[in-house]
């Protein structure tokens, strides 16, 4: 029996007639597994060695219709069954560990003539190890297969005869075709739905940290559904076929191959490193495919970056492809089901049933400026539904005309801040300019962002995408659900007199990253730039400059420092200066942090923004010349206190000698309220020797986050054996405040969440647990059993982290401020504590910030005599100690302990 006239060519590199030879002499499962192994291993190597992936793909399937056809032959048929590769296979396109998908097609439905034959031959295959997906149907079961799944018909259209007779196919191509079952504009609409339902599973963005590059928007299946839809309408084979013609462009075509080809290398790559089938782009293969494609780490990005940033780039112009021209086949396919209804705008656009389109095709070519013009239209005009295709493909085509000249003309320049003043919509017209290649033309400085990725769980977005988020989450602040979630910066946008200049803050204020240096330096910088070219006033550009520049510093302070002293609140107001100033940056801080990753944002991040907004407006009332003097703070909130206790029954006498010895720092930090909580459950304790515990929830307006009161005496370690229990219930830690006296006394305060990032003290169940658990941990006392056993999550062990820690000496000279960049792992905070114990240093506070696969902790500390700690060769002993014990730690969980100084630096 001889090859089907549709099987693929036989590949060169495949001597057929050895294999014959050795097949007439040995062991056939032998002689096929041998051919099978010896062909992985060229092909895995020529792949190595950076040949033609298109050409490693069709022959991987031009070889395997080879075996398929061999095996096929030893066994007995007939005429009226056959062999066929369908689906991938179909269309001659095998990677190392893909399904080879067939169908053995028999003219009629009773199957027991081959049966035999069949299970033999399915079994050899499985005894060579060949990963085959298979179905026997006969051809009216095909048929009624496709019918009732698009899923079948499609598979069914991009089959090949293999073996046997090829009638068969043809006869089954044509009852399953568009003339009797799933008409062209059915099976559209069934893909389109399909393509969106598979979409949304991916978060309808082709920007996932972790993406699937075969389902995910952009992907490989993309590229496939253009192919189904087409060849179902045009009855083509291929996508080639229909280069050069009305529907396809030659460079259209051009870039939807070269989009594949990179895929394919991807895809073929991951199938390696795998050793399996594998379609997701974990993290661990992307730094892996990075140093396989020669991808190499430079001083301003790691490799695996700049390997993302190809892929996403490669993604997002599939998707603007696949739309555009999914979208043309609607109004083709469809034409008879349209209204037709056209509406004048002006003298260049018109809409045509919903879509904005072009009056003639020399629009674009005789007033470049409608390269803007229309995006300002579709921002202005809610009724207009988007673009049509052939507009879009006119767009592409005159985008060159976006130079310098075009930059500088002033009715440009105009027509770009137009936008950003327009009421509604804004974002989604600057995601088109994105995918439309518009966007980057007229900032070259944003088109050096778009896909540019940073290697973390912190920032789940690539640059571009995250800053059209940005943007979308202060348009939002004036929604009501945005109102009730973010109310102070919901009022205080609606008070703004210029939006728009937050919103070109919100664009520029990631611009520079990925050149190396201080990204917010060199953003301020272009910001400058930008606004003196559109004709912002002098104050508008420092306002704008001066918000890109300080974009990090609100949220740092909140979550770094302690808010709660005059001095730290007074040295931010200094910064700001204003209260116009603090308005822009409050809002701009909000949407900043919810759009790098919303997962992170918590109600107890709000409360600490928002404390830090109305201190710092406070002090801009009172006049930056009128500090606030601690001394009679401190007097006023003991006083406040006393009064507080009085009310509760508890004389000055009880209280005075509970608090008598304690840090003043208590009444500097906390409010007179929460210390008369703690000495109430104090002093109603029945035996205060023993560990008091107090639980309840706390939080500026609202319940945001759970308070544990911690009073214990004559306990050295408290805090250590506080941490460990606190982590082994699974609470994290974002706030301690330790407060000791001179009787060995300790008041310490956590402010925890749950591992849902909830407060938890309303749940009686819950806080009876925590408190039962912290009470029996503290009797033990037992520091030498603090370690944490937890399981580290699969993708905080991909992500190569290392420990940085670092004393820095300019805070305040009370205590000394030590900031530990680390992994985040189970029992940190224990770990660290055993350090300070060994070098008898005091912990007074802890500020915890998790940023995804890391923290960012930071910690004020005295040494064994109260003071700070001004022997530098200690501060390097403790600052090498950490970084050594913590990543020794890491090297258990299989991350490299070499510290990446790069992500840490650039952020």
């Amino acid at each position: 029996m001889n090859s089907s006239p549709e099987a693929l060519p036989m590949p060169l590199f495949f001597d057929e007639k050895r294999f014959l030879v050795n097949l007439s002499t040995g062991d056939a499962q032998t002689v096929f597994r041998d051919a099978i192994r010896a062909t992985d291993t060229s092909l895995n190597n020529r792949f190595e060695q950076g040949e033609d992936i298109e050409t490693l793909v069709h022959e991987r399937a031009a070889f395997i219709d080879r075996i398929l056809l061999h095996a096929w032959q030893r066994f007995s048929w007939d005429k009226n069954i056959s062999l066929l590769a369908v689906g991938g296979y179909g269309r001659g396109e095998l990677h190392p560990h893909s399904d080879i998908d067939l169908l053995i097609l028999s003219k009629r439905k009773n199957h027991k003539p081959y049966k035999a034959s069949i299970e033999s031959f399915l079994t050899f295959l499985w005894d060579i190890q060949l990963h085959i997906g298979h179905s026997v149907r006969s051809l009216s079961h095909c048929v009624e297969e496709a019918k009732a799944d698009i899923t079948v018909a499609t598979n069914l259209m991009e089959s090949r005869t293999l073996a046997g007779n090829v009638e068969l196919r043809l006869k089954m191509e044509e009852q399953t075709g568009p003339n009797n079952i799933w008409p062209a504009d059915t099976f559209f609409r069934a893909k389109y739905d399909e393509q969106n339902e598979r979409h949304e599973k991916h978060g309808n963005t082709e920007y996932n940290l972790e993406p699937n590059i075969k389902e995910a928007p952009g992907g490989l299946r993309d590229i496939q559904t253009i192919g189904w839809v087409a060849k179902r309408y045009f009855h083509k084979r291929s996508l080639a076929e229909l280069a050069n013609t009305h529907f396809l462009a030659a460079e259209e075509y051009e870039l939807l191959r070269k989009g594949q080809a990179f895929l394919w290398r991807v895809r073929y790559g991951l199938h390696l490193i795998a050793g399996r089938p594998e379609e997701r782009l974990l993290f661990d293969s992307q730094r892996k495919l990075a140093q396989m494609f020669g991808y190499e780490d430079t001083k301003e990005r790691l490799a695996v970056e700049q390997f993302m940033q190809r892929y996403y780039r490669v993604v997002l112009a599939m998707r603007e492809q696949n739309d555009m021209l999914l979208h043309y086949m609607d109004e083709v396919i469809n034409k008879s089901h349209k209204k037709n209804t056209l509406r004048t705008i002006n003298a260049r656009f018109q809409i045509r049933d919903d879509y904005i389109e072009v009056v003639d095709d020399n629009v674009f070519f005789n007033h470049p400026s409608t390269l803007l013009e229309i995006f300002v239209l579709l921002g202005e005009d809610s009724s207009i539904q988007g673009v049509r295709s052939t507009t879009i493909r006119q767009i592409r085509q005159h985008r060159h005309q976006i130079d310098e000249a075009f930059r500088n003309d002033p009715v440009n320049r105009e027509l770009f801040m137009r936008l950003f003043r327009c009421s509604g919509r804004l974002t989604t017209q600057l995601q088109r300019m994105v995918r439309y290649g518009i966007l980057g033309k007229y900032l070259p400085e944003f088109e050096r962002i778009i896909g540019l990725m940073q290697h973390d769980l912190f920032h789940i977005y690539p640059v571009d995408a995250h800053t059209i988020q940005l943007i979308r989450n202060i348009r939002r602040l004036g929604n009501a659900e945005e109102v009730e979630k973010f109310p102070v910066a919901s009022h205080v946008l609606k008070n703004l007199p210029k939006p728009e200049l937050l919103l070109i803050a919100g664009l520029y204020h990631d611009i520079a990253k990925g050149r190396g240096g201080d990204h917010s330096k060199l953003g301020a910088v272009d910001a400058t730039d930008f606004a003196q070219r559109h004709g912002f006033s002098e104050q508008e550009t420092e306002l704008v400059s001066w918000l890109v520049e300080s974009h990090l510093l609100m949220s740092s302070i909140s979550q770094r420092e302690d808010i709660s002293d005059p001095d730290v609140i007074h040295k931010f107001a200094l910064i700001v200066g204003d209260q116009i100033h603090l308005d822009h940056l409050l809002t701009l801080t909000i949407a900043d942090m919810n759009a790098t990753n919303p997962t992170l944002w918590n109600n107890w991040k709000g409360s600490l923004i928002r404390q830090l907004y109305f201190q710092t407006r406070d002090a801009l009332r009172r006049g930056l010349e009128n500090p606030i003097n601690k001394q009679k703070w401190i007097e006023n909130t003991r006083n406040e206190t006393q009064a507080l206790l009085e009310k509760e029954g508890i004389s000055r006498e009880q209280s005075t000698a509970l608090w008598s010895d304690m840090d003043s720092e208590l009444f500097l930090r906390e409010s007179a309220s929460v210390i008369t909580r703690g000495v109430k459950a104090v002093l109603s304790a029945e035996d205060p020797s023993l560990p008091v515990i107090l639980i309840e929830d706390a939080g500026m307006e609202d319940d945001s986050v759970t308070r544990i009161f911690i009073h214990t005496k004559n306990l050295t370690n408290a805090f250590p054996v506080t941490a460990a229990a606190l982590d082994t219930l699974r609470l994290d830690i974002l706030d301690a405040r330790l407060y000791t006296g001179n009787e060995n006394h300790t008041y310490d305060i956590f402010y925890v969440l749950d591992d849902q990032g909830q407060p938890f003290a309303n749940r009686r169940d819950k806080a009876e647990k925590v408190e039962r658990k912290l009470k029996e941990a503290l009797i033990a006392n037992d520091s030498s059993n603090l370690e944490v056993k937890r399981r580290t999550p699969r993708q905080l062990k991909q992500l190569t982290i290392g420990t940085s820690a670092k004393i820095d000496h300019s805070h305040d000279s009370r205590t000394t401020y030590l900031e530990v960049v680390a992994p985040d792992r189970p029992g940190l905070l224990a770990q660290l504590s055993q350090i300070f114990m060994r070098f008898n240093l005091h912990l007074h506070s802890a500020k915890i910030a998790t940023l995804g696969e890391r923290v960012e902790d930071v910690f004020y500390l005295t040494d064994e005599n109260d003071q700070a700690i001004k022997d530098l060769d200690l501060c390097r002993e403790i600052e090498q100690t950490i970084c050594r014990e913590l990543n020794t730690r890491n090297l258990d969980d299989e991350v490299s302990g070499a510290t990446t100084e790069l992500i840490q630096q650039r952020d």
